[in-house]
């Protein structure tokens, strides 16, 4: 019976010979089985591609106080938030472009690129001797930085349907992973002559650049990376596809398998025509579009500002805690996500649906971010446990809101599209993340001078201004707003 099954499929679509996309439907088609391999792959190229972007954010506030640009401690965060910021700017210049020339030459080729970017840039970060060179090299990594949109066209193009909530889990939950183990990195190796002078002398070049060490160690893992991605399989079409043979072959998959009925079929081919068409004019894509970069700012606003609460001093509502505490922090809460993302997201999309994933999230993030104040005014062990507690919730509620979203863009466009859908995607969060650490660092700055204040004063007004970021969020996942393909 298999047997018979496998030959009807190959009979039925039309595969092209020498079609690098039709091998991996092909392959899509007929195996079966969890694709482990494939999981592998996504999981470590998007974690290549987050590990930098807020690797820097325990030790920044060094950073600028070692070059000697701000005048006063208060300074300290307006300065941070503009090298927080060129990193998305150079994104923001560059993402459709990339997505286009992913649509046309293959995914492939803008991962390696993307990878070996990495490499070289980040590695110059950590080289920077001074506030100008610190921001160039951002903005470099940010324009080179071409592998999350891509990532996310590859993803939905290399599983099968019945694996995409899995798929944009993997790429969120590395995304997420990467945004807090970076941070950890940077926060463990950084300064590493006075942390650990047994092993890193003042004169090596670790001890003159204080901050080199987690930038290599995280271009060393690009460059690993590079290499396993030389094996990977292309899955863009070089020819027009079929795009009734393709429907045809879904439904002689499902038939066979007992999981749809004849509705689903049609609804699946009216789907897929409506996607079609000017990208801009596709309201279902460009609302989740919407929602994903709001939902974006206030994730790089937190992870800034985070970093700059638990580094400022006690007198200023801060933790005074050092760039190893931070990375304490954060390795927890990486762990917690990772767990949470592998074993509870797939069941609870499935059983609640994106868009009601990331109310939920959305909403329990409110009283959570507001008891951050009021934990500063703890110590000891009550301190660090409710810290860590909080610090994982907000992770993992934060993650899983964006994953649902990505969710939706992807079910939203063809294949044919998809790359230069996502790049459209990448440029509007980029440019909310461009805004992000710069907000970011001008409030937390601000905060600080208005201690004594009668309304929100100090943090209050930070976090106060972070939760006003997610209830518009969650309110733009309603009708008649948000519709979904």
């Amino acid at each position: 019976m298999a047997d018979e099954y496998k030959e009807a499929l190959l009979q039925k679509q039309k595969y092209h010979d020498g079609c690098p996309g039709c091998k991996v439907e092909q392959m899509k088609q007929l195996r079966r089985g969890y694709p482990y391999l494939e999981l592998s792959f996504v999981w470590i190229i998007v974690l290549s591609t987050s590990l930098p972007i807020s690797s820097l954010y325990p030790f920044l506030y060094y950073m600028i106080e070692d070059f000697g640009v701000a005048k006063t401690e208060k300074d300290i965060g307006f300065y941070a938030g503009f090298v927080g910021c060129s990193f998305m700017l150079g994104r923001a210049l560059t993402s459709v472009f990339w997505g286009i020339v992913a649509d046309r030459y293959g995914r492939k080729p803008i991962i390696l690129l993307g990878t070996i970017s990495i490499a070289i840039f980040n590695a110059l970060f950590g080289l920077s001797m001074n506030f100008w060179m610190a921001i160039g090299t951002r903005f470099l990594l940010g324009s080179f930085n071409c592998l999350l949109g891509t990532m996310k066209a590859y993803a939905s193009e290399i599983f099968r349907d019945e694996y995409q909530a899995t798929a944009m889990s993997a790429v969120s939950t590395a995304w997420g992973i990467g945004l807090i183990i970076g941070p950890a990195l940077g926060g463990f190796l950084a300064q590493p002559a006075d942390k650990y002078p047994n092993v890193f002398s003042q004169d090596s070049i670790f001890g003159r650049f204080r901050y080199a060490l987690p930038c290599f160690t995280i271009s060393a893992f690009a460059l690993v990376v590079t290499v396993l991605c030389c094996f990977i399989p292309e899955t863009l079409h070089n020819h027009k596809l079929d795009s009734t043979s393709h429907d045809d072959s879904y439904d002689i998959l499902e038939a066979a398998s007992g999981e749809s009925t004849a509705s689903t079929g049609k609804v699946g081919k009216n789907e897929r025509k409506a996607s079609q068409g000017s990208l801009l004019k596709n309201w279902p894509l460009m609302s989740s579009i919407i929602v994903y970069c709001v939902l974006c700012l206030h994730d790089t606003a937190y992870s800034e500002i985070f970093a700059l609460w638990a580094n400022s001093p006690r007198k200023y509502g801060g933790l005074s805690y050092s760039t190893n505490d931070v990375g304490t922090v954060l390795a927890i809460s990486g762990f917690g996500l990772f767990s949470f993302q592998v074993f509870v997201y797939p069941f609870a999309e499935k059983l609640l649906g994106p868009i009601r994933v990331t109310r939920f999230a959305g909403a329990l993030m409110i009283p959570i971010q507001m008891s951050y104040p009021f934990i500063a005014n703890m110590s000891g062990l009550s301190l660090s446990l409710m810290l860590n507690c909080a610090s994982i919730l907000i992770n993992v509620l934060s993650v899983s809101a964006i994953t649902g979203l990505l969710i939706l863009q992807n079910r939203a466009v063809d294949q044919s599209q998809r790359g230069a859908a996502n790049g459209i995607a990448m440029t509007a969060m980029s440019l909310f993340k461009t805004v992000g650490p710069a907000g970011a660092g001008i409030l937390f700055s601000w905060s600080e001078t208005r201690l004594n204040a009668a309304f929100l004063p100090g943090s209050h007004m930070v976090f106060f201004v972070l939760n006003v970021i997610v209830v518009v969020g969650v309110a733009l996942t309603f009708k008649p707003f948000l519709i979904t393909a």
